[in-house]
């Protein structure tokens, strides 16, 4: 067995990782990321088909606000996995444990307290979104009720991403597939059999996001073979308040996706109508399992980053760059060929049943799919400079890509084209952002590293303990 190969399957960050290893690597987390997506589908689907198009429109106009809310777990992994994984590059095992610890607790304690002012904001949110009559109340009740496993949905992203910090990246796609298989069950049998509509789809989500949260929680606080384990927290809040300003891109991307999001929506429903906010839905849901291997992607990779970044060793981070780029490029040029062959069929599964629908959204998603093949650039970028320790860049470079970008071709572009502009929108703002990245890495590679000689291919390049690390530039 080659060191490489051995490296993956021991985890061990501070060996070379080629394209190949690279991406035996990161696997489990993108599979974890599509199978999450996945499982939003065939939610999707049941409220869709069972429920019909005016619950779909509730889920869909609703949802933005409640991915908001989140987003708080999002920065504590992203940010908190770099911290952690920088001290243990830097050697000190036991305080990135303790890191580690104080991250968990406070991402739990902030949900408990999300999920209230949720549950009190929900009626005046859904009224701001424009929702009135039917509509409304069944934005309110999905809200509402998905405030029960805020908590622990937002430990879950935490938690995948801790996975791979830890050297599990298969444990946090057994949790997954364990969530997302009682969410399709209860689907099934509360929304398809018993036909409770919203309310049903709301209660399978908070079971699997329970399961999702809680599952990993217990893992990590029981002795394991992992590289973390929970035990008693630093109290650090300097280590906090870094973890949440690096973290802040990813908080800033996610909440700039659903302020885009509600954009849409508005948008939407003043130019098509009802109509135009479910064709919106569907397109969203089914970019997401596209847009899953991207985020999956950049998820596993980022720790190991980190780790080369306070290792100090210059050129495994150029490696990695350099590999990553490859992989999401090629990648975004797989799902656009993919996604035009299956534009009918998924339109299909969604708004079979209305011709109307199912010609808008297969429209919608043919133009929607061409921002895959910039798509994984930008997102990587922001990632990048996360795993950098440079938050405040990454929070600038996710804001720019959404809330610059997207809400102001969104809003510029209908007036010129009509309803059509409206799904070129992401096209264009994908695009620049992918220009953007390319210009930072260029500009601000030489300070971190990222610019200088190619290293050469080599499957056994010795562990960084074996061998100084080499000089920056």
């Amino acid at each position: 067995m080659s060191d490489e190969h051995r490296s993956v399957l021991t985890m061990d960050m501070s060996r070379h990782l080629g394209r190949r290893a690279l991406l035996r690597f990161t696997l489990p987390s993108i599979a974890m990321m599509i199978l999450t997506s996945v499982y939003g589908v065939v939610d999707g689907l049941f409220v869709s088909n069972c429920a019909g198009t005016t619950a779909f429109a509730a889920v869909n106009l609703i949802m933005p606000f409640i991915m908001i809310l989140n987003t708080l777990g999002f920065m504590m992994g992203s940010g908190g996995s770099a911290l952690v994984a920088r001290t243990r590059g830097e050697g000190d095992d036991e305080l990135a444990n303790r890191y580690f610890s104080m991250i968990i607790h406070a991402t739990l304690a902030a949900g408990i307290v999300l999920a209230v002012v949720g549950a009190v904001l929900m009626r005046p949110v859904a009224e701001a979104l424009g929702a009135s009559g039917e509509l409304l109340e069944l934005c309110v009740r999905y809200g509402r009720i998905s405030m029960v496993s805020l908590p622990a949905f937002m430990l879950q992203y935490a938690f995948q991403t801790f996975a791979s910090t830890a050297g599990r990246p298969r444990l946090g796609l057994r949790v997954t597939i364990a969530a997302g298989l009682a969410n399709v069950v209860l689907d099934l049998l509360l929304v398809g059999v018993l036909g409770l509509g919203v309310t049903g789809a709301a209660w399978a989500t908070v079971v699997a996001e329970l399961i999702g949260g809680l599952a990993p929680l217990v893992w990590f606080a029981r002795p394991n073979d992992s590289l973390l384990r929970l035990g008693r927290p630093a109290r650090d809040p300097a280590a906090l308040g870094s973890v949440c300003a690096n973290g802040s891109s990813e908080m800033m991307a996610s909440i700039a996706v659903s302020v885009v999001s509600i954009v849409y929506n508005l948008q939407l429903l003043r130019l098509i109508g009802r109509d135009g906010v479910a064709a919106y839905g569907t397109v969203m849901y089914v970019s997401m399992v596209f847009t899953a291997v991207f985020e999956g992607f950049c998820m596993a990779s980022a720790p190991l980053m980190s780790f080369q970044h306070g290792a100090a060793n210059a050129v495994e981070k150029r490696s990695l760059m350099r590999a990553s780029l490859v992989v999401v490029t090629v990648a975004g040029a797989g799902m656009l060929v993919v996604s035009q062959l299956l534009a009918r069929p998924l339109a299909l599964a969604f708004a079979g049943h209305d011709p109307a629908l199912l010609a808008l959204t297969e429209r919608a998603f043919r133009i929607f799919s061409l921002s895959f093949l910039p798509m994984g650039v930008g997102l990587y970028g922001s990632s990048l400079f996360t795993a950098l320790g440079n938050g405040l860049l990454s929070a600038a470079l996710a804001a720019v890509r959404t809330l610059g970008l997207e809400v102001g071709a969104v809003l510029l572009l209908p007036p010129l084209f009509g309803p059509t502009g409206i799904w070129f929108s992401v096209v264009v703002a994908e695009t620049a952002a992918a220009l953007i990245v390319a210009a930072l890495v260029r500009g601000l590679g030489p300070r971190y590293g990222l610019v200088g000689r190619r290293p050469p291919e080599t499957d056994s390049r010795p562990p960084l303990a074996a061998a100084p690390a080499p000089a920056l530039g």
